[in-house]
């Protein structure tokens, strides 16, 4: 029976380590390959893809599950197991020449995202756009067990999650933030721009600073710069980008924050489960949980932004803010943003929520495509007020829909709710961690999240994982509670 489940566990241990490297071939494309090379670096992906799908969807797997006696596992073995099977039976259902070109059209549609993006020209983009929403739509066909077909989908990213589950959720959400929303707008003041241009090798420097303090091992990562900030890899080789505007320097510092969450949780994850189903975040929602505490909860909070806006005087020297109070109320300003990324704490929901309508409306077949533009345009105008004035602001401006990563954006905002939970429950656990956060001291938070989070990987299921480390069954109410008391 071991022999059998050690076999089965070497199998796929190859599978991921391929996997792997198609990762890091695919954060070349985004951080350092020739314009010219697209064409050429789809194909070889593809082509990496089919092989990895050829495996994932052997019937050798299927042999080796059959074979183990599951009652005879231990607690990470039976794990491993049920990922490999869930996966098996998801692979074996979608046709090689699809996975293959859905890879194929994904990584084109990309770069010429990024190119309309810059151009501000959503015809260069909306043939492959097209191309991906239709073999999105095939693939979810294919998986799913009912009428939602979006909800296939999702359980890509955050296993057993529905679109119903997700809309009692969100619907109780929405209500508490557009109340939240309007007592702050009812008493906003208007902000000032920053005028001063930060020097962009002084950014990278902080970044660099900011992932360290973070929990970020550069021994085993490091950061680049991309159209859009993201991390990938895992275990002894995790990769984190950022982007950098001369006028908005916190775009950088918090994208930077945002993604060494996702990073330093893969580097934690304990290296004997490199490469089983394990070695990983348990979710989406549980990695995007470490993300956003990172970002905002410490990030974000005026211990932490004292200790920001000393570093950014030491090494900018003086600029437009004053002190460290009107500091932190800048960072923390609460306005309608065109941009989800830059997005304040009560709005970023709100758009998320958004693209999780729009979304799901594509895949289900309710919304055309060709009907994309004109719905996102309708949509921001009733939920912020304002008027998209171009494609780049608009529906073009995330990455996620040119990569085919349908089912990830609901994920962000359970991600929030998670990590409203965990900072609730860390804040009672772990004293006087606040005053250490303002030294620029996070070892504390990091070794709670390693000890509760980080060294399970994957072993437990997500909301279980989630439920265990805050002693009860998780849910909206810490978040807005967080929320009603930073900005009320």
């Amino acid at each position: 029976m071991n022999s059998d489940y050690n076999d089965l566990i070497s199998y796929v241990k190859r599978t991921e380590a391929l996997a792997h490297g198609s990762s890091l071939i695919a954060w070349d494309q985004e951080t350092m390959m020739p314009k010219g090379s697209v064409s050429q670096r789809a194909d070889c992906l593809a082509a990496i893809e089919s092989e990895i799908h050829k495996r994932r969807s052997n019937l050798k797997i299927e042999d080796l599950l059959s074979k183990i006696d599951i009652e005879k596992l231990n607690n990470e073995e039976k794990a491993n197991y049920h990922h490999i099977k869930r996966s098996y039976e998801r692979s074996s259902k979608i046709p090689n020449d699809l996975a293959t070109e859905i890879t194929r059209i994904c990584s084109l549609s990309q770069m010429s995202w990024v190119e309309a993006r810059k151009n501000n020209n959503p015809d260069e983009f909306f043939n492959y756009f097209k191309e991906v929403i239709n073999l999105k739509r095939r693939e979810a066909e294919i998986l799913s067990n009912s009428d939602n077909v979006y909800d296939a989908l999702i359980d890509d990213f955050e296993p057993g999650m529905t679109s119903k589950k997700l809309d009692e959720i969100f619907n109780r959400l929405r209500n508490e933030l557009i109340r939240l929303r309007n007592i702050i707008f009812e008493k906003k003041e208007i902000e000032t721009k920053l005028n001063f241009s930060f020097n962009k090798i002084l950014q990278l420097e902080i970044s660099n600073k900011l992932a360290n303090i973070f929990g970020y091992d550069f021994n085993i990562g490091r950061i680049d710069v991309s159209e859009h900030p993201f991390s990938t890899g895992s275990g002894n080789d995790v990769r984190i980008t950022t982007r950098i505007d001369n006028y908005d320097p916190f775009n950088c510092f918090y994208s930077t924050i945002h993604e060494t969450g996702h990073a330093v949780y893969e580097q934690r994850i304990p290296k004997s489960l490199i490469y089983t189903p394990n070695g990983q975040g348990a979710s989406m929602a549980v990695h995007e949980s470490q993300s956003r505490i990172f970002e905002n909860q410490f990030g974000r909070s005026k211990e932490f932004c004292d200790f920001l806006y000393k570093m950014m005087v030491e090494k900018f020297g003086h600029f437009e803010i004053n002190n460290e109070e009107d500091f932190y109320l800048y960072i923390n300003k609460v306005e309608n943003s065109f941009i989800r990324t830059e997005a304040d704490e009560v709005n970023y929901n709100l758009h998320i929520l958004m693209r999780y309508d729009l979304e799901k409306d594509l895949i289900n077949g309710s919304l055309k495509v060709q009907n994309i533009e004109e719905s996102w345009n309708e949509r921001f105008k009733n939920d912020f007020g304002v008027e998209v004035n171009n494609s780049s602001d608009g529906f073009m401006q995330d990455v996620h829909w040119s990569a085919g990563l349908f089912g990830y954006f609901p994920t962000y905002t359970l991600g929030n709710i998670y990590a409203g939970c965990l900072y609730d429950k860390i804040l009672n656990d772990v004293k006087p961690v606040m005053s250490e956060v303002q030294k620029g001291d996070l070892s504390s938070v990091i070794e709670w999240l390693t000890n509760n989070i980080y060294s399970y990987g994957s072993i437990k299921k997500p909301e279980q994982l989630i439920a265990d480390a805050i002693g009860r069954q998780p849910d909206e109410k810490p978040l807005i509670n967080y929320l009603n008391n930073k900005f009320l």
